[in-house]
Order: C-alpha cells, then sequence, then structure tokens
C-alpha cells in the first residue's frame, strides 16, 4: 500500500438546523485500498460521501479528494470519482450494453473505443452472455433488457457503469444491500479485485463481515464523529491498550455454575460460552488469567488450553453501540 492519500479532510462538518450529522471529520485514506466507512443509521456516512463527492457543501471544514476540493473544483473531483448508491438506477427498457454505451458517451469517451470498454467492464464485473442473453425461439437469442436482470445483476452492472470511465476512487453506498449470499460473495470479490486495477474504494456499510472481508483500513463513524480509524490489527492493538482482552479457555461442558464463578473474578467484565470454550473479557491485568485457571479447576473442570485472543470487528464496533 501506497502512503499517499486519495482522501484527506481536516474537521469536515456538515449540520442541519443547528445539529451536527458530520462533526470534525479527520479522514486519512490511502491510495488503492479498499477503506470501510462504518456505522448505524444516522451515523454521517452517506452524508460524508455526499461531501466528499461535491454533491453537498460542508458547514465548515476542508476535504481533498485526489488533490482536488470537492466544494471549489467539483468537475475535476466528479471525472476522477464514481459513485453507487444504495439503490441503483437504470433504464430498464434497454439492455446492458445500452446502459454502458450512453454512460459511455456522457463521460465522453472516445467513441471508437467506447465497445471495446462496455465489453471490458461487462467481463470485470462478470455479467457473461449466459446471464444477459435469453432464448426467444429455435435458433434466436437476443440481450435481455436491464428489467429482467436480477437484483444482484443490476448491482454488478451498476459496478460497470461506474467503472466505464476508469475512476480513481470508487464511493459504494451499502452495495450488497437485498442480495442473496451468492450476489454478495460476487459483488465481494468484484470489490476486492478493485485496488488491483488502480481504484481507491470508499465502501459505506454496516455488514461487519463483509467490511472485515474485503477492507484493508476502517473508519468507524458515531454520531457524526470518527471514534476508531486504522487496520483491524490496529484497532486491535488500541483496543488492548485500552485496557481490554480477551482470554479463551477450553474445558469440558461448561456450566452456568463455572460461568457465574468467573464473573466474581476481579477485572472480569463479561463470560459467554460457546460449546467447550469460555470467551471471558477482562482488563489487562496478568492475575485474573491466574484467578480464571484457577477458579476452572476448583470447580473440577479440566483446564485444555488458555490464550489471550485478538478482538474480532465485532467486538471493536460493539464497544461503541452496544445499544445497537
Amino acid at each position: 500500500m501506497s502512503e499517499k492519500l486519495t482522501i484527506e479532510t481536516q474537521d469536515l462538518t456538515k449540520r442541519y438546523n443547528g445539529a451536527a450529522v458530520v462533526d470534525c471529520l479527520n479522514l486519512h485514506i490511502e491510495e488503492n485500498v479498499i477503506f470501510g466507512l462504518l456505522g448505524p443509521n444516522g451515523a454521517g456516512k452517506t452524508t460524508t460521501i455526499l461531501m466528499l463527492l461535491g454533491l453537498t457543501e460542508p458547514t465548515s471544514g476542508t476535504a481533498q479528494v485526489c488533490g482536488f476540493n470537492p466544494t471549489r473544483e467539483p468537475l475535476q473531483v466528479k471525472r476522477l470519482v464514481g459513485y453507487l448508491p444504495e439503490k441503483v438506477g437504470f433504464y430498464e427498457d434497454l439492455t446492458a450494453r445500452e446502459n454502458l454505451r450512453f454512460i459511455a458517451e456522457l463521460n465522453n469517451i472516445n467513441y471508437a473505443d467506447i465497445n471495446r470498454q462496455v465489453d471490458e467492464v461487462l467481463e470485470m464485473v462478470g455479467l457473461t452472455d449466459t446471464e444477459i442473453i435469453e432464448v426467444t425461439g429455435p435458433d434466436q437469442q437476443q440481450e435481455k433488457t436491464v428489467g429482467k436482470f436480477s437484483r444482484g445483476m443490476k448491482q454488478r452492472l451498476g459496478i460497470a457503469d461506474v467503472l466505464i470511465k476508469k475512476p480513481k476512487v470508487l464511493f459504494l453506498d451499502e452495495p450488497t444491500s437485498g442480495l442473496d449470499p451468492k450476489g454478495i460473495n460476487q459483488l465481494l470479490d468484484l470489490i476486492a479485485d478493485l485496488p488491483k486495477r488502480g481504484t481507491t474504494v470508499v465502501l459505506s456499510s454496516h455488514q461487519l463481515s463483509q467490511v472485515n472481508r474485503v477492507c484493508h483500513s476502517i473508519g468507524i463513524l458515531s454520531k457524526g464523529k470518527i471514534v476508531e480509524e486504522g487496520t483491524i490489527d490496529q484497532l486491535n492493538r488500541a483496543t488492548r491498550s485500552g485496557g481490554q482482552q480477551r482470554i479463551k479457555v477450553e474445558t469440558v461442558s461448561p456450566d452456568e455454575k463455572l460461568t457465574t464463578a468467573i464473573r466474581k473474578i476481579k477485572g472480569v467484565r463479561d463470560v459467554t460460552i460457546q460449546e467447550n470454550l469460555l470467551l471471558i473479557s477482562t482488563d489487562i491485568d496478568t492475575g485474573v488469567q491466574l484467578a480464571i485457571s484457577q477458579t476452572v479447576v476448583q470447580h473440577n473442570f479440566p483446564l485444555l488450553q488458555m490464550s489471550v485472543e485478538q478482538f474480532s470487528l465485532d467486538d471493536i464496533y460493539m464497544k461503541h453501540f452496544k445499544e445497537n
């Protein structure tokens, strides 16, 4: 990953009727990475994207996208970025190729190159002839209109739509919303490949497993503020340095009596059972591990294994949104 920043904001703020929807936001996104913008509904994710696109003006603060200010230089930014909103719109009575040719013409792509680029992006997003061509009679076939596409096909066509101008940055707002598992996997595989093609991706989502699968780094938004930013490893270390850890204990058929005893140990925050495993959230204290091991043995359970686990993205996220 390059250390060159594709997106940078300084105290970026958006207020509506005096209330801050985005509050002094400071983002630092490198080029050719996938950055996950996480947060519940109302956290300010979409408003942040709209400011970075130059589609809404900030109340205060500044932003740079590919070296341009979206507020003062919106046309330069729009030439370099693509945006796939949560709800994708097409001319449904046209075919995929017809929709893409129209978009290519709007983006002033050389007419001689349009058909080649349309074929390239259709192949890139996996919309093959098998999917987009239908049989209409004996030895007769034609391309389907987009109105006959599945939701997953439309989402992939949406990616093709924004990729045809070869953007430097691609903003995706909840791109897997409404897709079945197969469609989700196809789309995530496609997104994961984009940085290799020179595209930086900003993925706005609340689907933690999907973000964890494809993102190189993340920012967690809460009430318009970034409360965590970095790679999963960096956030895990930050969580541990903040005084928390999770201990995994393997035993045989742990019961509620044992977990109740462990909860009484000073420094233990929570205990959950997963089959023969105890997952114990604690303060970082070497003494707590000894106390846990002694408690397990004293209650006549075998101590098969004990280790300190890394926090998952779910753990880091829920640290801020337990009520959700």
